[in-house]
């Protein structure tokens, strides 16, 4: 077990809240499984994104190879490239919209220059009542398009966060008949940037393999699954299968595959079985100035849920600073990271986006043993929490707050490794039906080494939810659980 692995268990998402799946199911299809669509006017496009389009691009460095050596990637592939961008951020508004309108007939594409005239003004904003998924996945899926538009066309992180924000102010405004909604302009521009700039970095890393032949279309195709944009701008560039960048980048992977044993309040104990997966591309320790030279993926799977993924946490730092030269001990690391998550399962929702501060430290108190801690807070930009009470047609409330957390692990030599994790979070209620909610979730986990990158894993935890309402009993959940699984655990380089 590594520092990198270690630092990605700290960061995340632990069991939140219980809710009947069942109608989570059925609010996600009666609210229309609306994702983000596009129906633009094209000056208007053009006039709003031409002020992006005329910055300057930012060469920043990007750090390609952190545990390697110290060689450094341009901040994109290709030179900056205006009319590409906008031709692209404009054909991920219009395309959805022309396929709402025109083959599913969805009356929300409906147009008129009185419902544009109205979503013009700033005071009709209302908070929707769309489904779960469709508001925290499918917003910010379709933003992350929005961001790689120009992301893929030679444009900073910071240029392309610029577009994905004006992307889904254009579309609340022109390509919904309804009101535009603030969870959806945060869903899809904060939530948009974090899974764009993941998805323009797997991608590069994948796709700067050496190899030819099938392998090297193998890592095209998969470069194209994750970042579409990019995929397809590499086909018309003329650049599918030509390696013009190498980002070696060490990404440490871990594959588990086990059962969880949990259960909701009183419920009977549901055995299950489940699989994991995390990615960490890069060194949490080095300092960085680029956004996302360190980030972590982690995506889990189970036969207990009504979907295949009920799982994704990512986070990505946006600045780091070395607080001691390296070698020195203790070594402490201060981050600035944002963060995404997403769960839905059969017992528990939960979805947040938040900007954390952590302060990650390793301590070596003897020859064999490390200490390793991480403590950190921040604030939660927006939470979408279950609310057993309906509110508008809507099974969860929209939340912002503050969030807190803090671990310790302790390794022993390489076969054993334990340790206490705590998450905290205090929630005001913006929209919806409780007053606010506190959140406390507890774990433990013990790793023990078979062999050389195999190891056996336990993990109990614990989390409490509190809801607290003006005119109705408080609300107190427990979520009990234990995970059991093999873990291989191996580097990518």
């Amino acid at each position: 077990m590594t520092v990198t692995s270690f630092f990605l268990t700290f960061l995340k998402p632990d069991h939140s809240l219980s809710v009947v799946q069942a109608l989570i199911r059925s609010a996600d299809k009666n609210v229309c499984l609306r994702r983000r669509r596009s129906g633009i006017i094209l000056f208007a496009c053009c006039l709003l994104l031409h002020s992006i389009s005329g910055l300057q691009a930012q060469e920043a460095p990007v750090n390609g190879d952190s545990l390697l050596s110290d060689t450094k990637l341009p901040d994109t592939a290709v030179h900056r490239k205006p009319a590409q961008a906008r031709v692209m951020l404009l054909t991920a508004e219009i395309a959805p919209w022309i396929v709402d309108r025109y083959i599913r007939q969805m009356d929300y594409a409906r147009l008129t220059w009185k419902s544009t005239a109205y979503n013009l003004n700033p005071g009709n904003w209302a908070w929707d009542g769309d489904g779960f998924t469709t508001n925290q996945f499918g917003h910010p899926y379709h933003g992350s398009v929005f961001f790689n538009a120009y992301r893929s066309n030679g444009y900073s992180f910071w240029q392309s966060s610029a577009a994905v924000f004006a992307g889904s102010y254009l579309w609340e405004t022109f390509a919904e008949n309804q009101a535009p909604a603030p969870n959806d302009f945060i869903n899809t521009g904060f939530g948009g940037i974090i899974l764009g700039e993941l998805a323009h970095r797997f991608a590069r890393r994948i796709v700067s393999s050496r190899e030819s032949g099938f392998r090297r279309q193998a890592a095209e195709v998969a470069g194209l699954l994750i970042n579409p944009v990019n995929g397809f701008q590499r086909i018309s560039r003329g650049a599918w299968a030509k390696n013009n960048t190498r980002d070696t980048t060490p990404v440490e992977t871990e594959l588990d595959a086990g059962f969880r044993r949990f259960r909701s309040n009183k419920d009977p104990y549901h055995f299950a079985m489940y699989g994991r997966i995390r990615f960490s591309y890069g060194d949490p320790f080095r300092q960085s100035t680029t956004p996302f030279d360190h980030f972590g993926i982690l995506v889990e799977m189970g036969q207990d849920d009504s979907s295949l993924v009920n799982m994704v946490n990512i986070y990505g730092t946006l600045r780091s600073w070395r607080l001691k030269p390296a070698g020195k001990w203790p070594d402490h690391t201060l981050q600035l990271t944002a963060h995404y998550d997403f769960i839905n399962n059969s017992a528990f929702f939960y979805s947040a986006q938040s900007i954390r501060t952590q302060l990650l430290s390793v301590y070596r108190p003897g020859r064999r043993v490390v200490v390793q801690t991480q403590v950190g807070g921040g604030w939660i930009v927006l939470a979408a929490v279950p609310d057993p009470v309906m509110y508008k047609g809507r099974y969860y409330d929209y939340c912002m707050g503050a969030g807190y957390n803090a671990a310790v692990m302790v390794q022993v030599g390489k076969r054993l490794m334990t340790g206490v994790h705590y998450r905290g979070g205090y929630l005001r209620t913006v929209n919806g039906s409780a007053k606010d909610y506190f959140m406390h979730a507890f774990s433990a986990e013990l790793r023990v080494s078979l062999l050389p990158g195999f190891f056996l894993c336990a993990e109990p935890g614990h989390f409490s939810l509190t809801g607290r309402y003006q005119h109705l009993p408080d609300l107190r959940r427990t979520y009990p659980y234990t995970r059991y699984s093999l873990r291989w655990n191996f580097t990518i380089r």
